[in-house]
């Protein structure tokens, strides 16, 4: 799993930003209350409450409800506490200079109505390195406008372009001095424009890009999020029910080669990706352990050690930790979950831990 790391009093002199569940909501849909997915979003709890909810000016809403969908978000917003992160979709595409300028409009309004009160912006179809670089100067552009702090409201960009694909590197760099924080891949306009088809067991999975974007992501401390997976449901027997074991294969398979969260479409599937992208309850009883009795050894003058058959030394400590300081993560916007699923004395232990390796 990447770290999306800044400057803090941690032992670890590093804060992980947690992005497990990117979940996006329609602005507005054609009910007699439009923004009935947008509210469910803002108030879900438990295990369905995802760590990014994305209010969806793009794709998710009709092209005749975006500027209701854009009062919805300035509207809903500030009525909810919600704990997580928050991030519209604004409309964009590096080849259309209309849906760019839209896609400025929806941001100066978006950072003007709300300020702080939104994370950051998500960009679609971006092409090149040029192009987000226009993106960037976008929201900064806004950002003044509203008289909001340099650099409080951030930026992450859907790599579905084969100009952005092509550019991946030279985007991922722009993380080190920007507030780009996020690559997030989108597979259906990526699979159009390469011109993949679906030959009856669905699209590509694209794994050499998202190994890519991954590797590019914690080079340049961003975090990289899956695509969505849009089989919600399947039919057996005569019968409809919930796609669940298509939807985790996709998870666990992202999660093994190091992304940091996936996209969710709807809350069962929030639930899932929360699980999956979560150090296990044996995860952390097993890693915490391992840390403290390497903390022992350490304090008794001893180096090397090993510890349940395994040597541990300061790269196997480093994925210790890595469990520990997730956890510390989500616990500190998802208290709920975290109690929820680990024994109170073993999360107590996780929290109080010196996890510094040195």
């Amino acid at each position: 799993m990447t770290a999306n790391t800044t400057n803090s009093t941690s032992s670890t002199n590093t804060t992980i930003t947690t992005c497990r569940t990117f979940q996006t909501a329609p602005a507005a849909v054609p009910r007699d209350d439009t923004a009935k997915y947008l509210r469910s979003g803002l108030t879900a709890e438990g295990f369905q409450a995802p760590d990014w909810l994305v209010p969806d000016l793009e794709d998710g809403t009709a092209l005749d409800m975006k500027s209701e969908g854009l009062e919805n978000v300035c509207d809903l917003v500030p009525d909810h506490d919600f704990p997580g992160e928050i991030w519209p979709r604004v409309q964009w595409s590096y080849d259309d200079e209309g849906f760019r300028e839209q896609g400025r409009r929806e941001i100066d309004t978006l950072l003007a109505e709300l300020g702080t009160k939104i994370d950051g912006v998500v960009v679609p179809k971006v092409g090149r390195r040029a192009d987000v670089e226009r993106a960037l100067t976008a929201v900064a552009d806004a950002e003044s406008d509203a008289g909001l702090q340099d650099g409080s409201i951030d930026l992450s960009v859907i790599v579905e372009t084969a100009r952005a694909r092509s550019d991946l590197r030279e985007i991922a760099r722009l993380g080190a001095d920007s507030r780009l924080t996020a690559l997030v891949f989108g597979p259906v306009d990526y699979t159009a424009e390469l011109g993949g088809r679906d030959l009856g067991d669905g699209r590509p999975q694209w794994d050499g890009l998202l190994e890519a974007m991954s590797n590019e992501a914690s080079a340049n401390d961003l975090l990289a999020i899956g695509g969505p997976f849009d089989d919600l449901f399947r039919e057996r027997s005569g019968v409809t029910i919930y796609n669940a074991d298509g939807y985790a294969d996709q998870v666990e398979r992202e999660a093994r080669i190091g992304l940091d969260g996936s996209w969710s479409l709807y809350p069962k599937q929030t639930i899932q990706a929360n699980r999956i992208h979560m150090p296990t309850a044996t995860e952390l009883e097993r890693d915490v352990h391992r840390i403290e009795a390497f903390n022992e050894a350490k304090a008794a003058g001893t180096g090397a050690v090993t510890i349940d058959g395994q040597m541990v030394d300061e790269a196997t400590f480093k994925n210790f930790r890595n469990t520990v300081e997730t956890v510390r993560a989500i616990h500190r916007t998802r208290p709920e979950q975290t109690t929820e699923l680990y024994d109170d004395g073993v999360l107590k232990r996780a929290l109080d831990l010196d996890v510094s390796y040195r």
